[in-house]
């Protein structure tokens, strides 16, 4: 790993004095643009947090993955949302809902006092039915992770009270309303920026966006208009940092108040300094790579086991959380999801390289194949990348060639099809349907979680089976059923799953950690502020 701080014990002081010998105080003032208190647009009592890879698009319906969606979720609400720990869904912008018997349409009632924040195309008006409708078929049609295939159109009944109805029930449907990429939006400002609304997102959030600066930083500043609780901190600044190490000095040096996805001797580095605090917990979250289900030579089931039997878990592990921050696993669910089976565990392939060489050779490639392998520009990604890439050549000779991209051409690549081999990791919420339906069912086909091709009738029949079941438990045993019959496809090899890693400075106050990555500035029963 590059930029390295040898000594886990070092304290504050002495990694200021280090960073002016190794010039990195100046790459990181360039990278955030702005000082300590937010720079320009967010003055005051602001909190600035890096994050880890920078946001492609931060417009709900185009957004790809947690960088994105940390900033739209300052900016914007849906109508329902999880309380912190994960365990029910309650109301944001509706104030509640019913389900018709057959499970068809949701009937929401909405709140009435909630505003719009200013923008170019509308003034901060009130938000309405209309727009609920507007933004939910709008996701429906157009968005980019296919977040809601579950619906199928609105009606508008008043102001206040919409109906969702689905073509056939969903019992997923509202955590899917949960999701930042199910925002509402205002019709005039989507419309009149075009494709440039994400760099001027308007919702209805605690955050109105005050500057995008692509690889740089998000500015926000506090809605005084919010319908909810007001912020306490005056703004938000989102600061891109994609090096670990760099993003753990610009804790120390006073440039952030926080670090997102907090990894390898950066975390242990923060940890050791009594300084700081550091929240450690476990993810709901996966971390693996998936291989071309379609074309290429991973289209044959038994190269594909063979790359599974060639490559040692323990290593990769130990590449991604070489001090601490993660955890081993090997099925595409994290142990969280009340749809885990351990049972399954037992079928996923173990290593053996003789036995992989042998349906190499069954399969037409006993002298080897090349393949690419891509994987988005952080030092853990290539890391591992490198063992995948040098085991895989000892034991088969493949010649894998490793190709690094930023988020947004990464994202576009493999949702296209066009990879040999990905990696990537995925963290959503306890429901398996987040995870498997994502990433294995056909309808999701041409997206970024199913950007594999993988598809087969009898699994996309189980994963219908189990969203139209009401029953908790009675899902969960689909669920089983269904992540069975995937592993038995040998689709996938899931390594690791990360804990989620936050460090902060001890004046940051209220801040609550949840499994799903997902941080929350205000929200039901949060409002982090920050002390002097």
């Amino acid at each position: 790993m590059n930029n390295i701080i040898a000594n886990t014990n070092v304290s504050r002081r002495s990694v200021l004095a280090g960073l002016a010998g190794l010039g990195i105080t100046g790459a990181v003032v360039s990278i955030t643009g702005c000082s300590s208190d937010g720079g320009s647009g967010a003055g005051g009592n602001v909190l600035n947090i890096s994050l880890a890879s920078s946001p492609s698009n931060l417009d709900p319906c185009r957004y790809t993955g947690v960088y994105e969606s940390q900033v739209i979720g300052c900016v914007c609400d849906t109508l329902v949302t999880y309380n912190m720990d994960l365990t029910e869904i309650v109301g944001c912008l509706a104030t509640d809902w019913t389900v018709s018997d057959d499970g068809l349409t949701y009937t929401f009632t909405l709140r009435d006092d909630v505003k719009f924040q200013p923008g170019e195309y509308q003034d901060g008006r009130t938000m309405t039915a209309e727009d609920v409708k507007y933004s939910l078929e709008r996701s429906h049609a157009e968005s980019a992770a296919q977040r809601l295939t579950m619906l199928d159109h609105c009606n508008v009944i008043d102001d206040t009270h919409i109906e969702c109805v689905l073509p056939t029930p969903n019992a997923a449907f509202l955590t899917a309303l949960t999701d930042t990429g199910n925002s509402i939006v205002p019709q005039e400002e989507v419309e009149g920026w075009g494709d440039s609304f994400g760099d001027h997102l308007i919702g209805t959030g605690p955050f109105k966006l005050d500057e995008f600066a692509r690889d740089q930083q998000s500015t926000l500043s506090r809605f005084d208009d919010y319908w909810g609780e007001t912020a306490k901190l005056d703004g938000v600044v989102w600061k891109v940092i994609e090096d670990t190490t760099q993003a753990a000095n610009a804790l120390f040096t006073g440039d952030v108040d926080m670090v997102t996805d907090l990894t390898g001797e950066s975390l242990q580095t923060v940890k050791a300094d009594s300084n700081y605090v550091v929240e450690d917990t476990e993810g709901l979250h996966v971390t693996y790579f998936y291989m071309n289900n379609v074309s290429g030579p991973t289209a044959d089931q038994r190269v594909r086991k063979a790359i599974l039997m060639s490559v040692k878990r323990e290593d990769l592990v130990a590449a991604a959380y070489p001090y601490g921050g993660g955890s081993e696993a090997c099925l595409p669910l994290p142990k969280g999801s009340w749809g885990y089976d351990a049972a399954v565990e037992e079928i996923v392939p173990a290593y053996d390289p003789e036995g992989a060489k042998a349906l190499m050779a069954e399969a037409g490639y006993a002298d080897g194949c090349s393949l690419t392998y891509y994987t988005s520009s952080t030092t853990t990604g290539v890391d591992v990348g490198t063992i995948v890439q040098q085991q895989l050549k000892e034991n088969l000779n493949i010649d894998m060639e490793i190709q690094t991209l930023d988020w947004g051409a990464f994202s576009e690549i493999t949702a296209a099809g066009e990879c040999d081999i990905f990696a990537m990791s995925w963290t959503w919420y306890p429901d398996p349907y987040f995870f498997l339906n994502n990433l294995f069912s056909s309808d999701n086909l041409g997206s970024q979680g199913n950007g594999a091709g993988f598809s087969h009738p009898e699994v996309d029949e189980l994963l219908k089976q189990a969203v139209l079941a009401t029953d908790q438990e009675e899902r969960a045993a689909i669920y089983k059923q269904a992540l069975r019959k995937i592993v038995e496809y040998d689709p996938i090899y899931v390594y690791g799953s990360a804990n989620v890693t936050t460090g902060m400075t001890p004046n940051v106050e209220g801040y609550v950690q949840r499994a799903d990555k997902t941080v929350k500035i205000v929200g039901p029963n949060v409002n982090v502020s920050k002390t002097a």
